[in-house]
Order: C-alpha cells, then sequence, then structure tokens
C-alpha cells in the first residue's frame, strides 16, 4: 500500500469522523436532546482519533500520530462502555439516555465507532511503507488532495471550536449535570 493510498484513508477517517460529530450535532438540536456528561466525553475521544489522522495529513505519517489515534479510542471505547453499563439493565421505565438511532442509543455507536477505529488504524500498521522518510505531505499528494486535506482539517477545526462552545453553553465552569435540560449559560449559571 503506497503512502498516497494511506493519505486516502487518513482523510477519508477524518471525514468519517467529522459525519459522526456532525450527525450527533443533528440529533442534540433537531431532536433536542442534550448530551450528558458522558456524552461530550465520547465526543472529545471521536476528536482525539480524528486530531491522531488529522497530525498524519498535516504533518508527516508517523507512529505517534496513530497513537494518539488509539490512545483516544481506548479511552472513548471505556467511556461508551461505562455508559452502555449504566443502562444495560434498566429501571423500570428507563429505555437508555436520549433516542436511539437506527435502533441503537448514539453511546453505542459511539463503541462500535471506537472499536472499528482501533482495528483499521491497527491494519494501517501493516503498511511499513508508509514510515520511510519524513517527507511532507504535500511534497507527494496531487493538488486536488492538497485541497482536500485543507478542507478537511478546517472543517474539524470548526467542530471541536463548536464542541468547546456546545460544552460551555450546556456545563459553565461547573460540572455537568447528569440530566440537563437547558443550557446553563444562557441561564445565567455560569458554576
Amino acid at each position: 500500500m503506497g503512502k498516497q493510498t494511506v493519505i486516502l484513508i487518513n482523510l477519508l477517517g477524518v471525514l468519517g469522523l467529522c459525519f459522526v460529530l456532525t450527525g450527533a450535532y443533528v440529533v442534540q438540536f433537531a431532536g433536542h436532546e442534550f448530551p450528558c456528561p458522558l456524552c461530550l466525553l465520547q465526543r472529545m475521544c471521536v476528536l482525539g482519533v480524528a486530531f491522531g489522522l488529522m497530525l498524519n495529513l498535516r504533518n508527516g505519517i508517523k507512529p505517534a500520530h496513530y497513537a494518539i489515534s488509539i490512545l483516544s479510542a481506548i479511552l472513548g471505547a471505556g467511556i461508551a462502555t461505562r455508559q452502555i453499563f449504566l443502562h444495560i439493565v434498566p429501571k423500570p421505565g428507563d429505555t437508555g439516555y436520549g433516542s436511539p438511532v437506527l435502533g441503537l442509543h448514539l453511546y453505542t455507536w459511539c463503541l462500535l465507532i471506537f472499536l472499528a477505529s482501533i482495528v483499521c488504524i491497527a491494519l494501517l500498521f501493516f503498511a511499513e511503507k508508509q514510515f520511510d522518510g519524513t517527507a511532507q505531505v504535500t511534497s507527494f499528494v496531487p493538488r486536488s488532495m492538497v485541497n482536500a486535506i485543507r478542507f478537511t482539517c478546517w472543517l474539524l477545526l470548526i467542530i471541536c471550536v463548536s464542541n468547546f462552545v456546545i460544552a460551555f453553553l450546556e456545563c459553565g465552569f461547573g460540572p455537568c449535570p447528569d440530566d440537563p435540560v437547558e443550557y446553563q449559560v444562557l441561564h445565567g449559571k455560569f458554576f
């Protein structure tokens, strides 16, 4: 597998994770469902996985970048598993946190995405040629791919900043409520 193919896989990975986060925003705003603290942590871990792949796109492919993604995915899988365990034997009337999407709750989808990310990134390590040399990505990919990389990096940055803003609006400077029903900062509650 050549470097261009590996770069394309990294690019598609970042775009896919941006799509996942955008989907979470659609559920949040269109479905009027506030993310719980564990949901916010899972979003941060998805950003961590995407950030590691983005580093490969911006600074060249390095095992350390993949390590950031894998560690973020492991942490996210742990958080998602914790949330699944909270609802696996629910109390009467408890159907889990949030509405299911395609039959599964978002935290279950997150666990599947984190596990798939770990497997896919581990498989990328078999393409050893990607680690030959330290050439910048822009030196060996076509111009159209360079533009796609720039767009994707900006998209990830916008999603990252919006996630911080949403978390601040929901939680302020204090702890996030376990079952949020409002954006605390918009209601004058900063702590």
